[in-house]
């Protein structure tokens, strides 16, 4: 007999629809704070806690098992993922090694850019300029994140025929004698 698996083509975890039809390490690649190396080293936790490969489509797990792999994002450093792995290392709060995710991520860096901007550093001045932060060149390129400078042609075009009209243009001046 042939035990059929049932395939869930959405897989929600931390607030996330990931596809189903990813294998694990692809499918935790969707989730806002975890990178090639982070998703790698969960899929293989992943794999040591309940025995189910790495290669495996995420969405042939079962749902039970959704809890661990939120758990293993949630709280790494308690699955002996190393310090240098997470991405809030020495929280200015807390002083404590934290991995965020999703919302999480998104918040905290919105809380330490005002942070930066309130005590008027050069990093949360050059933040609210909307200017390069780490000493990169901005003669030429990183020219703001605004529309386009240059002109249209079909404004240029409209702008240079309604300039012919008009009183002060060189061709509706009066001839008049030059005074000497």
């Amino acid at each position: 007999m042939e035990q059929t698996k049932e395939t869930r083509y959405i897989v929600r975890i931390m607030n996330k629809d990931l596809n189903g039809r990813f294998s694990i390490f692809r499918a935790l690649l969707g989730i806002k704070g975890i990178g090639q190396r982070t998703a790698h080293i969960i899929a293989l936790i992943f794999e040591k806690e309940t025995g189910i490969p790495t290669q495996t489509i995420i969405g042939e797990i079962p749902e039970a098992q959704d809890k661990i792999l939120e758990d293993i994002i949630v709280h790494p450093e308690k699955y002996g993922i190393p310090d240098w792995n997470l991405n809030r290392q020495k929280d200015f709060e807390s002083g404590e090694n934290h991995h965020l995710v999703m919302a999480d991520l998104d918040f905290a860096l919105r809380k330490d850019l005002q942070r930066l901007n309130e005590i008027k550093s050069y990093r949360g001045l050059r933040h609210s300029w909307g200017l390069t932060v780490r000493g990169q060149k901005t003669k030429s390129t990183h020219r703001g994140k605004g529309g386009v400078v240059g002109v249209l042609k079909k404004d240029a075009k409209t702008a240079q025929k309604s300039s012919k009209g008009t009183k002060g243009s060189k061709d509706s001046a009066p001839k008049g004698k030059k005074k000497k």
